[in-house]
């Protein structure tokens, strides 16, 4: 079987790392430098790292940063943030990035998805998906959850795969920063229908919400933001919680 995954997200704003609640009034959480280190020694089985305003101000995400954290992390890496192209991708991978995460640009230009997959293989590429339910239905947004489409959570998502995304990660805007726990229903049925990884993410708040997110919503990873950036969870102390819940999961 295997092994659960623990990924904390660093959403970058103006070089720093931000969090906040619903997608917006974001406070500052600190350096992600600095975090990305901590959290690569604290047992942390991937990073997430996003600029979250690459896309909205039509501006590429910052490589330089990209560099400075990957320098300082032994374990994988994923960037997202602006990516558009090739080309972009391209130049996070030179700067140290494993994978790459696509949102808004992979909705208004699919055959994205595709093409890199075709370069630098499917397990490289993540597609990042931010839904929230709309009168029963889950549906899509777009630049950083501020832009709704009528597009439908699972439909998108079983596009993405067949277009050759490795992994989808999941982001349920109602749950997000909210700390009442994952979309576990959602989560499920992504998992159920789809062959690629899910990754959890929106709504952490204890070690519980993750243990759910596994047992009920059979995710294959869970990404959360503020209870670690605020050190209200310890990565070790939920490993060993999930190990004690049966949940397999590196050490």
């Amino acid at each position: 079987m295997l092994t659960k995954r623990i990924i904390p997200c660093l959403d970058i704003k103006n070089g720093r790392t931000v969090k906040g609640i619903n997608f917006v009034d974001l406070r500052d959480a600190g350096d992600p430098v600095e975090l990305a280190e901590i959290y690569a020694r604290s047992g942390a089985d991937e990073l997430v790292f996003l600029d979250i305003s690459a896309t909205e101000e039509r501006r590429k995400t910052l490589a330089d940063l990209v560099y400075h954290v990957a320098e300082k992390v032994n374990i994988p890496f994923t960037v997202g943030g602006g990516i558009s192209s090739v080309e972009d991708v391209d130049i996070l991978l030179q700067n140290g990035a494993d994978k790459v995460s696509i949102n808004s640009s992979a909705v208004k230009n699919p055959q994205l998805i595709n093409d890199l997959a075709a370069k630098f293989g499917s397990q490289c590429i993540v597609v990042a998906i931010d839904a929230k339910q709309i009168k029963g239905e889950w549906i899509v947004h777009l630049v950083g959850g501020k832009v709704p489409t009528a597009i439908k959570l699972f439909d998108w998502a079983k596009e993405v795969e067949e277009r050759g995304a490795g992994e989808i990660l999941f982001t349920s805007m109602d749950h997000d920063g909210t700390k009442n726990g994952f979309a576990n229903k959602a989560l499920s049925k992504l998992s159920t229908e789809l062959n690629i990884p899910i990754i959890a993410s929106g709504g952490a708040g204890s070690m519980q919400h993750f243990v759910a997110a596994f047992v009920e919503g059979k995710a294959d990873a869970a990404l959360a933001a503020s209870v670690f950036h605020f050190k209200e969870i310890e990565i070790v102390d939920l490993k060993r919680e999930l190990r004690k819940n049966g949940i397999p999961i590196r050490l």
